[in-house]
């Protein structure tokens, strides 16, 4: 049985493919820029959720991201 991916954690890791040829803290600011510039707040909210639960399967950049989000 395959598990399905949130569709958040899906573009937030597209995101983050777009974004990784940044050095590392630069590429998370980027990250964290364009979800908080582009992204409903419930679809954050969903992505902390994500992260809370342990985001298996998320880029790190992406959990660096958040973490300057919040």
């Amino acid at each position: 049985m395959t598990a399905t991916v949130p569709s958040e954690c899906r573009m937030a890791n597209d995101i983050a493919r777009n974004l990784g040829h940044l050095p590392g803290e630069e590429a998370a600011g980027a990250i964290a820029g364009h979800i908080g510039r582009f992204w409903d707040p419930r679809m954050r909210a969903r992505l902390y959720a994500f992260v809370d639960a342990g985001a298996e399967g998320l880029d790190p950049l992406v959990v660096a991201a958040v973490k300057r989000l919040r």
